[in-house]
């Protein structure tokens, strides 16, 4: 007896899910519906029709994969409902078992499914996977559904991520590693329907990457707009699976045609277009509802019948029956393959709960209100091959046709053919022969003397990097160095290129390797087996966008792009997105933020409770405890994609054959759809343009010193050893000095007394994680003053430790230790570091220590010497600084305090005009300023252009620290003002056309001073002008210009001002002032705020900060200040560290844990 009907009856659930639907056949009598007794499911015992119950967050879906007995009168493993057809009759029972009957399914550890092939291929591969680089449509990690895969006995598996490539790279290093392979494939959005296109070989690949740059480019960022003949431009290597889904390109709902279907390539037409779009969007709707046979001959015609499949699912859902149902009945009367998916969006089923959070962000709604918007069950999960094989046993094609695909898509990752742009030579050159002529011309001007031990140097890496072919490489960087130079612009290398002396004579970095003996094979070396990394530092801003846009033009927008960086649910981000979505109000929203942003849900879970009653929140209350939940698990996660901050990729011919390009958010770049290191794993060559702000400090601060000061300064030749600038840095006197302003670095100074150059090198890396979590910054600093013997693990390690009085503080030296005691080449202690670094593996990690104590032993160091040497290079090596990039930035660091201290007005009105940078605020700045002797002027609207800008010696503020200003109106009124001064407040807003708001704004903060009236005036004044053009009688003649004059009038003045010129309110105090310029422009040019209440501090027995010099270690005192700077690293067992200011100076405070939770 056959079950021809099936009845949805509503099973009872728990409060607040949705109800699940139980399907029971009704035609078979009741005696004939038994229950499984592994997973309970009804089962008819005659036709194996399997009803399954789902509910929402459930367990039942796990323990259905549980079993997939396909014997008639068992479960058969979530099979659900044949589906007949009119082309076939269904198939019987026993061939199911047949065609399943190499799998069975073992209980593992919880009842999770894991596969036991008695065959040594599976007959299924999941074609369908969405992982969470589908950003909010999937809810599992590339790497996550593949170990998944691998643990259920999937050989293959393919990721196919919306509109593009994102998660490829990091599916590809996991399938790796697991042993399965990762086929490469894409979501892609056709004609406003959905296609999955997997590939087959590197042409497939390539016309994937174009066609998914094609639709991106042309669309706004996060969307992707291709037509038919688009995809008939790239449909060669591809298979495509079409999908009869709600959004899929074979529906036949009209709702879910989103976009065109005519295949048009005008759809990259965009504002003038969008009605007509709207227009041909219906139509189209109205093609698919009436004949999705066109569509699917349409990509016939692209595609054959070879590569083109009609994609079924089975998810337990009321209208996937007739879905399917038909779907077979159009491959079939077409002669096209069905294939099987399982649509996965999660790797297991108990993250159900986080893909719906993530599908309500996407919709900006709440999990109460998301309705019919989430899926219905968790079967999307990954399963079992054999039990999709079994849930598909009257459709054995369609499993087949899964293998036949994996097997015909036998591209990977590994096949890129990526190749570096080749660097045009001159006539009869090679690379090697250019590069040779560069460095030999740039080290006689560098050096002026080649010694013999620099010429080794430069042989030793000229050979190697032309054994390695990278002679191109280094060219196209000298050539981007060379363009600054041409331009004018600042710019310097760091990093561990800073290792090569061959980057010394190219310019591109300006700290001699050979001089302070830096180690190359740090930052290069034949055993390496990957490319270099050159790191350029730009000034931030216009500067830079220059050197980007010159790459853009030089290698063509489809030949270079920048890096994309994978934006990820972190702290705060994660907390609203989840409290949003579970309908929790703002206040409460904003409170759990800010309490359980600071614990990054990083193994916290017993203070988290705690924390939670302390602030007044039940953590037992389900909304909370499920939020917390949430958010453990969303961390991580990607949220979208950015910009990387400067890494730039290029390539020979079009970057876009290797990987798809779409556009950045800002006007003119655009980016790879990969981040750094799954381009670095790759072999896509990065170089990383980086916009410093202190560059920009010291590009603009030359000039001002050169047109106010008369003197010319170049960077390259500074005095070395200035005693001024070195007693400047041993007091702690470095607010605004790059590297060396912030509170831990203030703390040192003064005990580690720098007087030369090296000393600079140690104190930048001295305050890093490395010495501090190594524990080395007390043991150096008591060696360096003497209270501590300078000690050796090692005679032999004496000349590499010597410099840093027997502290280990540099990469480079770690490698020297591995190199001198076990006799490692440069390549493997490179090696050695690289193992020790943040990406531990244990393996890795084990069997490199072993060589090294191997080695140690065959030079006949054993015993605690060899514990001694290995403890501090695996405690020092995950965190170590390299010294060549402490070098580069204690340049930087010299020339900042060079400025500061010989030419202090040019430099903080540098800082002012490049901020936000740094550690400290404009106000900080400003006072730090006049307590050196800078005179500080405060914004006038008669003398204020938009940057600060120097009068006489002293720093004029710019209109840019009027809060809420445009740089336009700051434009136009210097435009006006360079015609005739301003004369009148009537004057200044009748011709420059200020706005009300603008007008207040000025007001506000003291700006129009100069025209004689106190501040409170001027407000009154301009309350009234508000009033007189409101007024219905309100003309030009009362100093108000309608948007006509305005514009027309630039010199003329009006005839008189008829609002009141004196507010019947008193004037403001000076308090009153003070606080008014702090809410208006951040900062005040009067007395430090500190300074007004100085009378009644006293008077409690508060301190100043220079008191506080006076007072003897260990006495208890009280202080004041404004908190200009909170810290609370990782490393200070929740220590917080606080830089309080008041009118006389700084001084630091360190709360404790307990005090902070008391009155966080």
């Amino acid at each position: 007896m056959r079950c021809r009907r099936i009845r949805v009856a509503q099973s009872r659930t728990a409060p607040g899910r949705r109800h699940a639907s139980r399907r029971i056949p009704t035609a078979c009598p009741p005696m004939r519906v038994s229950r499984c007794a592994r997973s309970g499911h009804r089962s008819c015992s005659r036709c194996s029709r399997v009803p399954v119950v789902s509910t929402m967050y459930a367990d039942a879906a796990s323990a259905a994969a549980s079993c997939t007995s396909p014997v008639p009168g068992g479960c058969a493993a979530s099979g659900g409902p044949p589906i007949r057809t009119t082309a076939s009759t269904t198939t019987s029972s026993s061939r199911m078992a047949r065609s399943t009957a190499s799998f069975t399914i073992a209980a593992r550890g919880s009842g999770s499914p894991t596969a036991c092939m008695t065959d040594a291929i599976a007959p299924y591969v999941e074609l369908r996977c969405h992982s969470a680089f589908s950003f909010l449509q999937g809810a599992s990690l590339p790497e996550d559904l593949v170990h998944r895969a691998a643990a259920l006995g999937y050989d293959a598996i393919a990721i196919v991520d919306r509109d593009g490539v994102y998660g490829a790279p990091r599916a590809f290093a996991a399938a790796r590693a697991a042993g399965v392979r990762a086929l490469v494939g894409a979501d892609v959005t056709i004609a406003g329907g959905r296609v999955y296109l997997l590939v087959e070989d590197r042409r497939g690949y390539r016309n994937l990457c174009r066609l998914l740059t094609t639709g991106k480019l042309r669309a706004p960022k996060g969307e992707c707009r291709l037509g038919f003949d688009d995809l008939e431009e790239y449909a060669a290597g591809l298979v495509a699976l079409a999908t009869g889904g709600p959004d899929g390109i074979l529906s036949d709902d009209p709702s879910s045609a989103n976009h065109r279907v005519d295949g048009s390539s005008t759809v990259n037409h965009r504002l003038d277009a969008r009605a007509a779009d709207r227009r041909v969007d219906a139509r189209a709707a109205d093609l698919r509802a009436a004949e999705p046979r066109a569509t699917l001959d349409r990509l016939r015609a692209l595609f054959g019948g070879g590569r083109l499949y009609v994609e079924i699912g089975r998810h337990y859902e009321r209208e996937e029956a007739d879905r399917t149902r038909r779907l077979v009945d159009l491959a079939r009367a077409t002669g096209l393959p069905l294939v099987a998916t399982n649509d996965v969006r999660h790797a297991t089923p108990s993250e159900r709960q986080l893909l719906d959070v993530l599908t309500c962000v996407g919709a900006k709604t709440t999990l109460d209100g998301a309705g019919r918007r989430l899926l219905r069950n968790a079967e999307r999960h990954l399963k079992a091959p054999a039990e999709m094989a079994a849930l598909f046993r009257d459709l054995p094609e369609a499993v087949r046709s899964t293998r036949r695909i994996a097997e015909r898509c036998a591209f990977t990752l590994a096949d890129l053919g990526y190749r570096f742009p080749v660097f045009p030579l001159p006539p009869g050159e090679t690379p090697s022969g250019h590069l040779r002529a560069l460095v030999e011309a740039g080290a006689r001007d560098r050096y002026r003397t080649i010694t013999p031990r620099i010429r080794a140097q430069l042989e030793h890496e000229l050979t190697v990097i032309a054994r390695l072919d990278l002679a191109g490489y280094f060219l196209i960087v000298w050539e981007i160095v060379d363009f600054c130079r041409r331009r004018g612009i600042l710019v310097q290398g760091r990093g561990s290129a800073a290792n090569s002396a061959v980057c010394y004579a190219l310019g591109i970095t300006a700290v001699d390797p050979v001089g302070m003996d830096l180690l190359f094979e740090r930052f290069l070396s034949e055993e390496r087996g990957e490319w270099p990394d050159i790191d350029l530092d730009l000034p931030s801003g216009d500067r830079r966008e220059t050197v980007i846009q010159h790459v853009y033009e030089r290698y063509g927008t489809r030949g270079a792009a920048m890096t994309a960086n994978v934006i990820t649910y972190r702290g705060r981000s994660a907390v609203r997105e989840v409290g949003k979505t579970l309908g929790l109000g703002l206040d409460h929203v904003d409170r759990l933020a800010k309490l359980l942003a600071a614990f990054e849900f990083r193994d916290e879970r017993d203070d988290v409770p705690h924390q939670l009653r302390a602030a007044g929140l039940d953590p037992a209350a389900p909304r909370i405890r499920l939020l917390v939940e949430i958010v453990r698990r969303l961390q991580g996660l990607p949220r979208h994609l950015g910009q990387h901050s400067g890494g730039i990729i290029m390539a020979a011919g079009r970057l876009d054959d290797v990987v798809p390009l779409e556009p950045a958010a800002m006007p003119g770049r655009v980016v790879v759809q990969w981040d750094k290191d799954d381009c670095a794993d790759l072999g896509l060559i990065k170089i990383d343009l980086l916009g410093l702000g202190m560059m920009a400090v010291l590009e603009d601060a030359i000039p001002l010193v050169r047109e106010h000061e008369g003197v010319t300064i170049d960077l390259a030749h500074l005095p070395p050893d200035d005693p001024d600038v070195y007693a400047m840095l041993q007091r702690a006197d470095t607010i605004g000095v790059f590297q060396v302003e912030s509170r831990a670095q203030m703390a040192t100074l003064p005990r580690m007394k720098p007087a030369r150059f090296y000393d600079l090198v140690v104190e930048v890396a001295i305050i890093r994680p490395g010495p501090i979590v190594g524990q080395m910054v007390h043991p150096y600093l008591n060696r360096r003053a003497g209270r501590e013997p300078v000690t050796y693990p090692h005679p032999a390690l004496e000349p590499i430790l010597e410099r840093t009085l027997g502290v280990p503080l540099f990469q480079e030296q770690l490698l020297r230790i591995a190199m001198t005691v076990a006799g490692f080449s440069g390549g493997e202690a490179e090696e050695l570091r690289r193992a020790m670094s943040f990406k531990r593996s244990v393996e890795r990690m084990s069997a490199i220590e072993t060589k090294l104590r191997a080695g140690m032993a065959a030079n006949g160091i054993t015993g605690a010497t060899a514990e001694a040497v290995v403890r501090s290079i695996t405690s020092f090596a995950l965190y170590g600084f390299p010294e060549s990039h402490s070098a580069s930035f204690a340049l930087l660091a010299y020339a900042s305090a060079y400025l500061k201290v010989h030419h202090p007005a040019a430099f903080v009105c540098a800082l002012l005009n490049n901020w936000p940078m740094g550690f400290y605020h404009p106000a900080t700045l400003v006072k730090d300023a006049e307590r050196h002797g800078v005179r500080v002027l405060p914004i006038d609207v008669t003398r204020s252009r938009w940057l600060c800008t120097i009068e006489d010696g002293a720093v004029r503020i710019g209109l840019r620290y009027v809060s809420g200003l445009r740089e336009d109106t700051a434009t136009r009124l210097g435009t006006v003002r360079a015609a005739a001064p301003f004369t009148s407040l009537g004057d200044l807003v009748h011709r420059a056309a200020l706005r009300p708001d603008e007008r207040l704004r000025l007001a506000r903060a003291g700006a129009c001073a100069a025209f004689g009236d106190r501040r409170r005036d001027v407000l009154w004044q301009v309350a009234g002008l508000e009033r007189d053009s409101q007024s219905l009688f309100a003309t030009t003649t009362a100093g108000v210009a309608t948007s006509h004059d305005a514009a027309t009038m630039t010199t003329s003045r009006p005839a008189h001002v008829a609002a009141p010129t004196t507010s019947p309110l008193p004037p403001m105090s000076a308090l009153e002032e003070t606080l008014a310029d702090y809410t208006s422009t951040g900062l005040t040019t009067g007395v430090h705020v500190l300074q007004h209440l100085r009378p009644r501090l006293r008077a409690a027995g508060v301190l100043s900060s220079t008191e506080l010099r006076a007072v003897p270690n260990g006495r208890w005192v009280r202080v004041a200040g404004h908190v200009i700077v909170r810290q609370r690293p990782g490393t200070a067992k929740g220590m917080l560290f606080v830089t309080l200011e008041d009118e006389k100076g700084t001084c630091n405070a360190v709360v404790t844990p307990d005090v902070f939770h008391a009155h966080r």
